[in-house]
């Protein structure tokens, strides 16, 4: 519920705070003192349109914040107007668009008496409270449309047009045909090539300097004659035994390596048409990368991943007509399903209308007659209408021009189906009625508080004497400058305000009396 509103420099409003608690609070005081502007306030926090002429002449900007309370959570929503430039609103300290306003606020209040967050002018509001009077079983229905757009989507990712499908498939054979004929022999293919490369390159070079090294070991006055001389030198003499055995493996260790470098010399021959051919391969797989990936590996996996999806294209012919017969069934299936429900919600429709219209005498619209319209398929388009006078037409509520028919209208639907928002608004409510009717529409209206936190601005006391809590709007003038007060009256106090409303005078004995006997009989 709300629980607190706080608005500064807003029209006549310069400081005001009110707190509210749970049931029906009414707002009452003499016209022109500021009533509306809390309607309007709050208007703003459910993301209504803002003007700079709102603020408080004098006043750099002004300020709406309001903290909401529900059950699992709770929200503190802000709104300022500056002066001059765009307005700025925040949602529990965060910055927030006015969508993300709008949004929270539809579910957070119901403004009713303006054409503004009014949910159940909403057909889609109107479709779901039919559905929950009727308790219309939509299960069957959702769950065979989440088959067929699951089986939609497999027939989608098969392909839909045959031509296009045609051609992919042959530009899919091509490709595939392409790389199975390359026979790339693994994604380390070019680094091998490079390497062999570069040894045929310079062959003969690579030649000349194995030998070169090979003649500077073992020919004659090498580098083993060198070894076997100083060998030779140290003899058997004790102290050079272990240098004696180093030289040694020295020695055998070149033997081994001129071997090596001779046989290594004598393997590298001069290739020029295996060099050239390994050109045109380098070029080859390059012209590969450059069509299916950046490197051989993605080429690779881009191979593997095409030919699955040309067995899959290719074998497409026999899991579509599968497809296809599937969704047939599930299309009479789906058909079957929203006749049912279509006519659910017809038969549901006459009685909530019924019981809505068996309201209305009581609220002033005695003449008033209401009905139920549901159209389409699944019965999904469904549109309350009203005609608020003899003579005149039935009309979807959005269209209804009256702003105390309408929410005299609204609250016939409320007394009926107990949905919607947590906290409900009513703005010219007891517009054009009074004596039995008004006190007929404050009853109503306390009824919905059972179930709902309910705010009403209303100038009959018929009306206020049904509240939990009635908040006094006056306006005072300071100096030159008008300003509005804003007071929870209890008590004596709350008496000579109605006193007030029943005869203009709080003071007079007559209308206290009148005033204490209308709260008496109002006691819930």
């Amino acid at each position: 519920m709300l629980t607190e509103l706080r608005v500064r420099d807003l029209g006549v409003i310069a400081e005001m705070s009110i707190d509210f608690g749970p049931g029906m609070t009414v707002v009452t005081g003499e016209t022109g003192a500021g009533k509306t502007l809390l309607v309007t306030a709050i208007s703003l926090l459910m993301g209504g349109r803002s003007d700079a002429s709102m603020v408080r002449p004098g006043a750099s900007e002004a300020l709406v914040e309001a903290r909401f309370e529900l059950p699992d959570s709770e929200h503190v929503i802000r709104r300022i107007i500056p002066a001059s430039g765009r307005s700025r609103a925040y949602i529990d300290g965060s910055l927030a668009t006015l969508a993300e306003l709008s949004q929270l606020g539809a579910g957070l209040v119901d403004l009713h008496g303006q054409h503004d967050h009014q949910s159940l002018l909403s057909p889609s509001t109107q479709r779901l409270s039919l559905d929950r009077f009727g308790d219309i079983d939509l299960g069957p229905l959702q769950e065979i449309t989440r088959e067929l757009g699951e089986l939609e989507d497999q027939l989608a990712a098969l392909g839909g047009d045959s031509r296009e499908r045609d051609r992919e498939v042959e530009l899919l054979r091509h490709q595939v045909a392409e790389l199975e004929s390359a026979a790339i022999r693994s994604a380390g293919e070019e680094d091998e090539l490079r390497a062999e490369a570069e040894l045929l390159a310079d062959a003969t070079g690579h030649r000349e300097a194995a030998e070169g090294a090979v003649h500077l070991v073992a020919a004659d006055g090498g580098a083993l004659d060198q070894i076997s001389a100083a060998i030779a030198a140290l003899g058997t003499r004790v102290p050079f035994e272990d240098q004696a055995k180093r030289l040694q493996g020295l020695g055998s260790e070149l033997s081994d390596l001129a071997a090596e470098l001779r046989r290594s010399a004598e393997s590298i021959e001069s290739d020029p048409e295996r060099l050239s051919a390994i050109g045109e391969r380098r070029r080859e797989l390059q012209d590969l990368r450059r069509k299916y990936g950046d490197t051989l590996a993605e080429v690779l996996d881009w191979y593997n991943s095409a030919s699955e999806r040309l067995v899959a294209m290719e074998s497409r012919g026999t899991t579509a007509a599968a497809l296809e017969l599937d969704r047939t069934r599930l299309l009479g299936l789906r058909d079957e399903r929203r006749a049912e429900v279509a006519s659910a919600r017809r038969a549901a429709a006459a009685p909530l209308a019924k019981q809505i219209a068996s309201r209305l005498p009581d609220l002033a619209l005695a003449k008033a007659s209401l009905a139920i319209e549901v159209e389409g398929p699944a019965g999904d388009e469904v549109t309350f209408l009203l005609s608020a006078n003899p003579g005149m037409p039935l009309q979807p509520l959005a269209r209804v021009a009256s702003g105390g028919e309408l929410a005299r209208a609204m609250l016939a639907l409320r007394l009926v189906l107990s949905d919607g928002p947590p906290v409900l608004i009513f703005d010219e409510v007891d517009a054009g009625i009074g004596g039995a009717a008004a006190l007929a529409v404050g009853r109503a209206l306390a009824e919905v508080s059972d179930d709902h936190q309910v705010l009403v601005v209303t100038h009959l006391a018929q009306v206020a004497a049904w509240a939990d809590a009635q908040v006094v709007v006056d306006k005072v003038v300071t100096q030159g400058t008008t300003s509005t007060s804003v007071v929870t009256v209890e008590g004596a106090a709350r008496v000579s305000e109605l006193a007030r409303m029943l005869s203009g005078t709080p003071g007079s004995p007559t209308a206290q009396q009148h005033a204490r006997e209308m709260l008496d009989a109002a006691t819930r």
